[in-house]
């Protein structure tokens, strides 16, 4: 077998065999096929789709790559988003299982295009590791029911190649590759239920409910043809997630809903996929779940689980009581109403490329990322603005010019100007 015999089929819409897939995973997976032609099989692959065969193909031969975790542990469940502009959830999700009895063990990614990661996230904590033997992994399951681990070089690693590869080429948006990079991670954690979080909406990388649900559907079908209780849910990311968009911020936006002292639409979605993990696990109905997930955060439980969890990991506890020991920006923007206007919705990919701009993700595979750089959203759709207040702030402590973000910024705001009634004389 060869790569361009391999690159040639997919372009010209010819099912690869189950036997050529595998080939050009491991053979990428060790080096003998280079990242270029790599990634004109992912191209082809964007622009040409896979059979339903060759989509589990690809996703049973990246997830047999590596390792498949076995956990000496009772139920064990885990949750994973599609990707989203300020999607935090994992960080509230994961410790408010936990609290109800149900180990989340989650093995996440970094950020991909326009949106975030969790494993970026996490390491906004001073001391935070992401990266550990699966010995302590495990030992951290057993303590608290929650941890999060980057993909190691045992577990997956064709996919964790692949994932950086497809940020830098354009690659990212395409049904087959996103399911089978989530269903091979899924499956090689090897959990025993699987909640599975499908966006759409113009900040994620699905557009279209239709294409949301078709995504739902495959990635659903792969779950449960490996023997996983698995469910996936279509939820909206026409607007951003929460009012924080970057690593740290985000992470301040998930311990203040942890610790019960906000709510909206973020902790409802929360509480919602919480209660379908729960559900799968065996602990009640619906309704019976959704209190149990509403009762780990008021009763302190899920934030506590978090603060153990961060020590464990080598973070700092101490963020849980005091978020100005995050990351924050040397540099901030006020983005203000150049008129009364009324919120009518944003653009919410435009805004994930903002904070991208301004520091908190990757153009390039390699590319640092600014922990402290992102948006926060002073306003949500349906306000009503005067001239000159705040619709968002920009934050950054490795970009000072605010010039190009803040353009990009105000035209991701779809608003109506008010026109007001000139006074009596």
């Amino acid at each position: 077998m060869n790569a361009v015999d391999i690159i040639n089929k997919t372009k010209n819409s010819v099912p690869l065999t189950d036997d050529e897939i595998k080939w050009l995973v491991n053979a990428y997976t060790e080096d003998s096929v280079p990242d270029y032609q790599m990634s004109a099989w992912l191209m082809a692959v964007c622009l040409n789709g896979l059979t339903e065969q060759e989509t589990l193909s690809l996703t049973y031969a990246m997830r047999d790559s590596g390792e498949i975790l076995r956990l000496d542990l009772p139920m064990t469940a885990d949750k994973h988003s599609t990707g989203g502009v300020g999607d935090k959830t994992s960080l509230i999700i994961g410790p408010a299982a936990a609290a109800c009895g149900v180990c989340v063990a989650k093995m996440s990614g970094r950020g991909l295009g326009h949106t975030g990661g969790t494993i970026d996230k996490l390491e906004s904590i001073k001391g935070f590791r992401t990266e550990m033997p699966l010995s302590e992994f495990e030992e951290i399951l057993r303590e608290t029911g929650f941890s999060v681990i980057s993909q190691s070089g045992n577990l997956c690693p064709a996919d964790k190649k692949i994932y950086a590869l497809r940020n830098s080429t354009g690659t990212v948006n395409s049904i087959p590759l996103i399911c089978a990079s989530i269903m091979s991670k899924k499956l090689a954690t090897n959990a025993d239920c699987l909640v599975l979080d499908v966006k759409y909406g113009s900040g994620a990388f699905m557009k279209t409910r239709s294409d949301a649900e078709k995504l739902a559907a495959l990635m659903e079908k792969i779950g449960k043809a490996a023997g996983k209780k698995c469910r996936a849910v279509v939820t909206d990311m026409d607007v951003p997630l929460g009012n924080n968009i970057g690593n740290a911020l985000e992470v301040e936006e998930a311990i203040d809903i942890l610790s019960g002292k906000t709510k909206g639409r973020l902790y409802e979605i929360c509480i919602s996929l919480t209660a379908d993990i729960l559900e799968l696990s065996g602990k009640g109905s619906r309704d019976e779940c959704a209190a149990l997930a509403e009762e780990a955060i008021s009763s302190g439980k899920a934030i506590g689980i978090f603060k153990i969890t961060l020590s464990l990991h080598g973070g700092d506890p101490a963020v849980c009581d005091d978020t100005s020991l995050l990351p924050h920006a040397r540099f901030t923007y006020k983005v203000k109403a150049a008129c009364d206007m009324k919120i009518c919705g944003f653009n919410t990919e435009e805004l994930g490329m903002v904070s991208l701009i301004l520091g908190a993700g990757r153009i390039a595979k390699d590319d640092r990322i600014d922990m402290s750089a992102g948006i926060v959203m002073n306003v949500q759709a349906g306000d009503i603005l005067t001239a000159g207040e705040t619709v968002m702030t920009l934050c950054s402590t490795v970009c000072s010019d605010f010039s190009e973000a803040a353009i990009r910024a105000i035209k991701a705001v779809n608003f109506e100007k008010i026109n007001c009634q000139p006074p009596l004389t």
